[in-house]
């Protein structure tokens, strides 16, 4: 594996030619991202493949964030990785059918996936398959919108139903 200058970091295209060779299928494309090492876009269904891969051989031992973006037809799933190691970032995404929204959990590989994916899935009903705890983070238990998806309406206070919780 090369680098530059001893530091531990890798080209651009040194991740993308590791990735191909690990994950032939799993790689839809990667895009040169300034500031980063770059962007992956890989097929949702090789997810805990990539992020394995990603950890192990690639040494992105720390996930910093996971968010999502509704697109009306399709939700795109974002997972922003750091290296240690490498001392940068590494930008992970795909997208996913909106009638079908799911994808697998990254708390396997990452464990502070957790929160990151508690709160996409509340914000924008994206939902994470073995997720260990997937339950609300911002808003009221039994609250049935999803705030950042574009179908969402505001509603009048008494069109809601809101199960308050009693402590």
């Amino acid at each position: 594996m090369g680098t530059d200058g001893g530091t531990g970091r890798m080209t651009s295209e040194e991740i993308s030619g590791r990735l191909k060779e690990k994950l032939p299928e799993a790689v839809l494309a990667f895009e040169e991202l300034p500031g980063t090492a770059g962007r992956v876009r890989f097929r949702a269904e090789s997810a805990l493949e990539v992020f394995r891969v990603v950890r192990s051989d690639l040494g992105y031992d720390h996930l910093s964030m996971v968010g999502g973006i509704d697109w009306v037809e399709e939700r795109e799933v974002i997972y922003l990785v750091w290296s240690d190691l490498r001392r940068n970032y590494l930008l992970l995404s795909t997208r996913i059918a909106a009638r079908d929204a799911h994808i697998e959990s990254a708390t396997p590989v990452w464990p502070s996936a957790n929160w990151h994916e508690r709160e996409a899935w509340e914000m924008v009903d994206i939902r994470f398959d073995h997720h260990p705890d997937l339950r609300h983070l911002l808003m009221p238990d039994g609250y049935a919108f999803h705030p950042l998806l574009r179908s969402f309406k505001l509603h009048e206070p008494e069109e809601l139903e809101v199960k308050v919780r009693r402590v």
